[in-house]
């Protein structure tokens, strides 16, 4: 039995091919810079937030200039509206005093735009202390 040929012609397959593979191929390769992009997020606002803590805990400053600094880092390096809620504190659950600083932000989810609040940093820094007399 033969079939119709109409049923057995391949011709202009090729271009929906392309079209079907190129999409999936473009959705892959946008998820995983994405995916890049919320890492390096992630990685500036725990650094900033380090940096911030080990500011915070000089003998010379303040827990105020930690928060200043660490909004600061933000701001220059992914912008000021992922620096808005960055708050201080002190901890000893590590045996010594302790200047905690925490950045509660955006996950970027399709690029810049995301969960608000959905990420969460903390950084610790050791309280430095002038020598005792």
């Amino acid at each position: 039995m033969r079939r119709p040929a109409m049923l057995t012609d391949e011709r202009g397959s090729s271009p929906v091919e392309f079209v079907l593979v190129g999409t999936l191929l473009t959705a892959l390769t946008l998820a995983v810079l994405q995916v890049a992009f919320a890492i390096y997020v992630r990685n500036v606002v725990h650094d900033a937030a380090a940096e911030g803590a080990h500011y915070a805990a000089l003998a010379d400053t303040s827990p105020g200039e930690g928060v200043l600094r660490t909004r600061e880092v933000i701001s220059r390096a992914i912008g000021p509206e992922y620096a808005e809620d960055v708050s201080v504190g002190e901890d000893t659950s590590l045996g010594h005093p302790s200047v905690v600083v925490r950045v509660r932000t955006t996950l970027p989810v399709l690029g810049l735009i995301g969960i608000p609040y959905g990420m969460e940093v903390d950084a610790r820094a050791p309280v430095e202390t002038l020598g005792e007399e």
